[in-house]
């Protein structure tokens, strides 16, 4: 049974891949064009920011703080609150449960400031 999900995993990225895929390129905002530009990002071929989603930039002090920190403290921040974002806010909620509502809202206060404050930080670095 296993099997079958992996596959329709598989499958379904290939399909995603295939069938989904968008030749033009990615349309940013002006005023987020002038804001990036800022902190080096100037490269919008792809989905994500080629200037800093990439192998030579994992092995910087900005790319292990980003990828390597920020997955540990994704994967903290699942096990402490007992679940992931989409679980506490779509099925928490829904179900009126107040642990979930806690949640949510340290979830999305969590957003906005490392939006905001820690992220530019370290995308000055």
């Amino acid at each position: 049974m296993e099997f079958i999900f992996v596959a329709g995993i598989v499958l379904g990225g290939i399909l995603a891949a295939t069938l989904l895929a968008n030749p033009n390129p990615v349309v940013v905002n002006a005023a987020l064009v002038s804001e990036l530009a800022k902190y080096g990002i100037t490269n919008y071929s792809n989905l994500l920011p080629v200037d800093i989603i990439n192998w030579p930039a994992l092995f910087t002090l900005k790319g292990f703080l980003m990828m390597v920190v920020g997955g540990f403290m994704i994967g903290f921040g699942t096990r402490y609150a007992g679940g992931c974002t989409s679980g506490h806010a779509i099925m928490g909620l829904s179900s009126l449960q107040w642990p979930s509502l806690v949640a949510t809202c340290c979830f999305m206060a969590g957003g906005f400031i490392m939006a905001n404050l820690i992220l530019p930080f370290i995308l000055s670095l």
